[in-house]
């Protein structure tokens, strides 16, 4: 790789509990990637713009709301539109398994659920760059 991985961490919508993010964001960057926190209340427009703007690999959603089945559709319809094609989708917090199911099937990676070992996302987010992406 010639520049390393490059990650944007979001917190969406109403959700004010960011203290995984930031300990994600923490591990990663400590993992020798380069992390973006777009901090609190960002709309799903604002965090696919700043992805954008980033040039990032790899869009992180932390979420613990419940809005999940609608903050992650939006988010993958606008990574679309936007010809996104090559940049990961994935994140963590109270997901159910059905949903998650529903979510990968539009699209989205791997959902990490809290106290997810951070050499499991680590270890996932370096092999789909890799495998994915020309960095």
């Amino acid at each position: 790789m010639n520049r390393p991985i490059r990650v944007l961490i979001a917190k969406v919508g109403l959700d004010g509990h960011d203290r995984g993010a930031k300990v994600i964001a923490s591990f990663l960057r400590d993992a020798g990637m380069e992390v973006v926190y777009t901090g609190l209340r960002q709309t799903p427009d604002m965090v696919v713009n700043a992805a954008l703007q980033e040039d990032v690999d790899v869009i992180g959603v932390s979420i613990l709301s419940g809005a999940h089945m609608t903050v992650f559709p939006k988010i993958m319809t606008l990574m679309k539109e936007k010809g996104m094609h090559d940049v990961l989708l994935t994140g963590g917090g109270i997901i159910p398994d059905k949903d998650t199911k529903a979510l990968h099937e539009l699209g989205v990676g791997n959902l990490f659920p809290p106290g997810t070992d951070t050499k499991q996302i680590v270890d996932y987010i370096t092999g789909w760059v890799k495998k994915h992406r020309k960095i």
